[in-house]
């Protein structure tokens, strides 16, 4: 009798970075804070870098934060989901129907009522004296409105789930959010009294998800013509990511040295941002999953419906924060705190969702095309093996 395939632990395939990015998360905030004391100057240097309020050190790191991620998807995916449509049709209605107002309301509830007392404050943005807990909830409004288009695949791979349709919702989610994002992120935040020209959060998702993507799209098409597919996933892929990831650290470095006054009187702040997020994302979880499981889908395409619209594309609503309300405002400060309990949150979806994968159907057959370590396995015979 063959033993069975030993399940893989949630986090057990993350890269090294992967695995500990909280952990790079607290350093960066301990970095960026000393930075901050020792060189305060840093701030009137970047001001004078910039063009059109768009700080160009910053473009470059969240550039480089962004493209990795275009480069990866393969949009010619995005036809096979018209054969079976409803994970994506799933993925499309939560991600932009219902998670960017459920996230203005927990984000309203907790950080402009339930939390007021405590967030009193103000700061000047673009010359205006704004509540700091405005800023928070404009930060988890653009947060809210930018549905995960990368660490998504791990998440997808770590819990056993189709991997073709992950690809097709995240090509999907990534190419309406290039449509969408700007004009929903300009009314919700103009409805929650934080008026937004329309013309700078345009320019925002043109600058840090539009020249990526059709950069990624171009690359990927040249690279695949002229060295091939294998150099692609082999070569330039293992070179590119570590420079995603200290374009990635980088910034944060960097909003962290704007915030390190703020977040060394006030380190209550990140807990009480933290609270509405983490509410946020177990219910996006919760409505996802349950959907899916009414509409029986597969476990291997409700599990990656459901974790799409948990997680955020938090590059995107870092470098949307900066360029709307500066480096040093709350709201980038919120986003960065969707940085730091994304991992450990997700981690413990994935862990849910392998645990829950006996109430749907199975196709054991279609996942062992894209992870041959599924549970449960298909029988094996011995010709087979």
């Amino acid at each position: 009798m063959e033993s069975p395939t030993p399940r893989i632990k949630a986090g057990g395939q993350l890269s090294t970075f992967e695995k500990y990015l909280t952990l790079w998360i607290f350093i960066c905030i301990l970095l960026g804070i000393a930075l901050g004391k020792v060189f305060p100057e840093l701030a009137q240097t970047l001001d004078q870098m910039s063009i059109y309020q768009v700080s160009i050190p910053i473009a470059v790191c969240l550039f480089f934060m962004m493209y990795p991620i275009m480069v990866k998807i393969d949009f010619s995916q995005a036809v096979k989901a018209a054969k079976t449509p409803k994970p994506v049709i799933l993925t499309l209605v939560v991600n932009w129907l219902i998670k960017p107002f459920t996230m203005v309301v927990f984000a309203q509830f907790f950080l402009g009522y339930l939390f007021a007392p405590f967030l009193q404050m103000t700061e000047t943005i673009r010359g205006v004296e704004v509540n700091i807990g405005s800023s928070y909830i404009a930060g988890c409004i653009l947060l809210g409105i930018a549905p995960c288009t990368a660490m998504v695949l791990m998440w997808g791979y770590l819990s056993y789930s189709n991997q073709g349709h992950t690809l097709v919702m995240v090509a999907i989610n990534s190419l309406v959010m290039l449509f969408l994002y700007a004009p929903l992120g300009q009314f919700l935040l103009a409805v929650n009294n934080f008026p937004v020209p329309w013309q700078t959060i345009v320019l925002s998702v043109l600058i840090y998800v539009g020249i990526p993507l059709i950069t990624g799209i171009y690359s990927r098409h040249w690279i695949f013509k002229h060295k091939g597919k294998e150099w692609f996933e082999t070569r330039f892929l293992q070179y590119l990511s570590p420079i995603a990831t200290v374009a990635l650290l980088v910034t944060l470095i960097l909003l962290f040295a704007f915030k390190g006054d703020l977040i060394v009187n006030n380190p209550f702040h990140i807990l009480l941002i933290a609270i509405p997020l983490f509410v946020q994302t177990n219910f996006i979880f919760l409505i996802s999953y349950v959907a899916g499981l009414k509409l029986k889908l597969t476990y291997e395409d409700a599990a990656p419906a459901a974790l799409v619209g948990a997680s955020n594309h938090f590059e995107v609503a870092i470098a949307t924060a900066v360029v709307l309300f500066g480096l040093n405002s709350g709201a980038a400060l919120a986003t960065v705190v969707g940085v730091l309990i994304e991992v450990p949150v997700m981690l413990m979806l994935v862990e849910i969702c392998k645990r829950t994968a006996f109430w749907f159907p199975r196709e054991p057959e279609k996942a062992s095309l894209f992870d041959p370590r599924c549970f449960p396995c298909p029988p094996v015979s011995g010709d087979q093996q």
